[in-house]
């Protein structure tokens, strides 16, 4: 999705055949992913996620505020030799978020991915780029129509811009079972 002569991010699907055995039917358990992927962060920012600035992915997570993206997650992180970041957070509800960096100035890169059911995501959304400062992002959410999530869709279309983020691209995307909602940003020129 998205425009092939820039950032863009490939989706892979598959939906039975009409009629086919095994098919999925009944009620469907609410569902819902948002991720964010990152590019063209913030120097100071990515080196909190070197072994010089940290010595381990605890303190990692707490000096970049990760544990305040989503408050109460049992997290587990590791930080790696001689840089790099992952981590994996657990909620009591069985919903998850995870993270993984590379840190590197000439390609740096964070990705972050929850299926944390939320009616609204703008909060944690912003929580991430404030926690990154990414130069341009791609957002995804996609949900099924079972997920209180589902409003996500018009509340994406409606960001023209996030702080000092401008939208260059969103599309929406509509499949058997589920709804997916695209959107490129990057920074305001300065």
């Amino acid at each position: 999705m998205g425009a092939i002569n820039r950032d863009c991010w490939y989706l892979y699907t598959l939906n039975p055949p009409s009629g086919a055995k095994g098919r999925v039917c009944g009620i469907q358990e609410p569902d819902q992913t948002l991720e964010i992927l990152m590019t063209h962060l913030d120097p100071k920012i990515m080196s909190i996620f070197t072994q010089e600035v940290c010595k381990s992915g605890e303190e990692a997570t707490i000096k970049s505020g990760i544990d305040r993206i989503i408050p109460n997650a049992v997290i587990n992180e590791h930080l790696f030799e001689p840089c790099g970041y992952s981590m994996n957070g657990i909620f009591k509800n069985g919903s998850y978020m995870t993270i993984h960096i590379t840190p590197e100035a000439e390609f740096s890169y964070v990705s972050f991915e929850t299926n944390y059911s939320q009616t609204s995501y703008k909060e944690i959304i912003l929580r991430v780029l404030e926690t990154f400062l990414p130069g341009k992002f791609v957002l995804t959410f996609m949900a099924n129509k079972t997920s209180v999530g589902n409003g996500t869709h018009g509340e994406v279309e409606r960001m023209v811009a996030l702080k000092e983020w401008l939208r260059l691209d969103s599309q929406f995307c509509r499949f058997q079972n589920y709804d997916l909602t695209y959107a490129f940003f990057t920074k305001f020129p300065s």
